[in-house]
């Protein structure tokens, strides 16, 4: 599926042109692969914390065949970057990291905005809680 990127390019101050924003219904499904070229999943969804203003989670959908079997990851969210020649996000994590993270089942959402669960998250893959920057 090839989906439009919505973007806005801006030239910096030091004259540099290059995108600043990107939709979030345009990385919605994107695979997302680490530095080693392995294909870890697909970015199912986007958690915003809507009382900061700030993108707290991209939730990694792995495993499982057609969406069966799946299971779901919240990963702080700079942990993310974006590939746009292959229109990819790169997560740069092993594949081991995911397998040993606290992942969820689709149908049973844990509560994102639980303190615990954040710091936990954040404390896994390495990242300082975002709150905390």
């Amino acid at each position: 599926m090839d989906r439009k990127r919505t973007t806005t390019t801006t030239t910096s101050r030091s004259g540099q042109v290059g995108r600043r924003t990107l939709s979030a219904s345009s990385l919605i499904g994107d695979t997302v692969m680490n530095d080693a070229g392995d294909n870890l999943g697909n970015l199912k969804d986007i958690m915003l914390d809507i009382n900061d203003g700030r993108i707290a989670y991209g939730v990694l959908e792995s495993g499982g065949f057609l969406g069966l079997g799946a299971k779901l990851f919240a990963i702080p969210f700079e942990a993310f970057g974006i590939d746009a020649e292959r229109n990819v996000l790169v997560l740069n994590v092993d594949a081991e990291t995911i397998q040993n993270a606290e992942g969820f089942d689709p149908d049973n959402w844990p509560d994102t905005t639980d303190p615990d669960f954040a710091v936990r998250t954040h404390e896994h893959y390495g990242y300082r809680p975002y709150w905390e920057r």
